[in-house]
């Protein structure tokens, strides 16, 4: 349908054609060159660290940033359950084995009370996880006071999984400045693009030296190709880091655009009953990457699942929140603390359309079909 609203869709608004255009005379189109680098020493200047790697995507840098952790065969991570398979499966590249944590149901991001428990029972059988992956889900950061303090307890480091958040803070810090080291992405459906793309954040260098070496493949200094290890090419082009570039120079005009279209949600659909929109944590500002919420079919009359159905033939896009982890068949032998809380939301949860360029017309299309049918339902 040509007037299909979409649940998230990439939005150009800037100067991404200049900035492609200069990437395109300069003849650098590989995957090296001034707009990586520059590219990379402004998301470094923008989340607050010391260093970043462009990369070719967030999957990408969770793989590296589990590696320089000199994660191998057999070790442990614990990881939020709460999340795409992309926070989870470079723990399999790795050959180790992930244990799942459960999601907080005031922040919907791992709950630090199962994050303790694990660390405490695994501690007690002789286990020591070798880094916890936490992910700041759906534009809102974990508490990482919290987390830290356990983390640090057990003495084990943290990866931030920043994918869904960036332009978010915790306690006035950026997201994506937490942990020992942290990933964004720049897909398509994130707040700012890349077309694809992600990142590694450290404020250790050392790591992001090592994670840029193994980017490359793992290339030798020589004259000619020399490998003593394995590596990947994991490397982001110039091309797609001037657009980039671009987007990033938009990020807080498209943060407050994101918090605007939730708050019209909230404004247009939060009287209705069985409606609870995702909760903002008091210790920082979220995104709102994505406008989600949870429908109780008992007192709403109608069930997140018959919502999506019933936009879909509107020609209006919704999803469910992420099915855990540890419900996904690929993870079926995997341990997990908790559970019931993603399960939850899961089953009763839904992302609406939050596309930055979402106009106020779409919108309240969206807000007056899900109103019929609550109507209708209830009727």
């Amino acid at each position: 349908m040509s007037d299909r609203i979409l649940l998230s869709p990439p939005h150009l608004a800037g100067d991404e054609l200049v900035m492609l255009g200069e990437a395109l005379d300069s003849g650098w189109v590989a995957l090296v060159g001034p707009q990586v680098d520059a590219f990379e020493a402004e998301l470094a200047a923008s989340t607050g660290v010391t260093g970043a790697l462009a990369t070719s995507s967030v999957t990408a840098a969770i793989h590296l940033a589990l590696d320089v952790l000199d994660v191998t065969p057999g070790d442990t991570i614990l990881c939020s359950s709460l999340t795409f398979i992309g926070s989870a499966s470079p723990i399999r590249y790795c050959g180790a084995d992930p244990i799942f944590i459960d999601a907080d149901p005031a922040t919907w991001n791992m709950d630090p009370n199962r994050l303790a428990e694990a660390l405490r029972d695994l501690t007690a059988a002789g286990v020591r996880p070798k880094a916890v992956l936490v992910v700041d889900i759906f534009g809102q950061a974990a508490d990482y006071d919290a987390i830290t303090r356990i983390c640090d307890e057990y003495e084990v480091p943290i990866v931030e999984d920043a994918a869904e958040s960036l332009g978010g803070t915790y306690r006035g810090a950026a997201v994506g400045s937490f942990g020992r080291v942290a990933a964004l992405s720049f897909n398509g459906n994130k707040i700012i693009t890349t077309s694809g793309g992600g990142a590694l954040l450290s404020n250790d260098e050392s790591l992001v030296e090592r994670a840029h070496f193994l980017a490359n493949q793992a290339q030798d200094p020589a004259p000619h190709y020399q490998h003593s290890m394995i590596g990947y090419n994991y490397r982001l082009s110039n091309l797609l880091a001037a657009v980039g570039r671009s987007q990033l120079r938009q990020l807080p005009d498209r943060v407050d655009t994101k918090r605007a279209i939730f708050d019209r949600y909230v404004n247009g659909l939060g009287d209705l009953p069985g409606f609870t929109f995702m909760p903002e944590a008091r210790y920082g500002r979220a995104t709102r990457w994505l406008t989600t919420l949870t429908i109780d079919p008992a007192a709403a009359g109608i069930s997140s699942a018959e919502v999506r159905q019933n936009l879909e033939l509107a020609g209006i896009e919704s999803r469910p929140v992420w099915k855990p982890m540890h419900l996904q068949p690929v993870f079926a032998d995997c341990l997990t603390f908790g559970g019931a809380v993603s399960q939850h939301l899961f089953d009763t949860g839904l992302c609406l359309p939050s596309g930055v360029g979402l106009t106020l017309t779409d919108q309240e299309r969206v807000i007056a079909a899900i109103r019929t049918l609550v109507h209708q339902r209830r009727s």
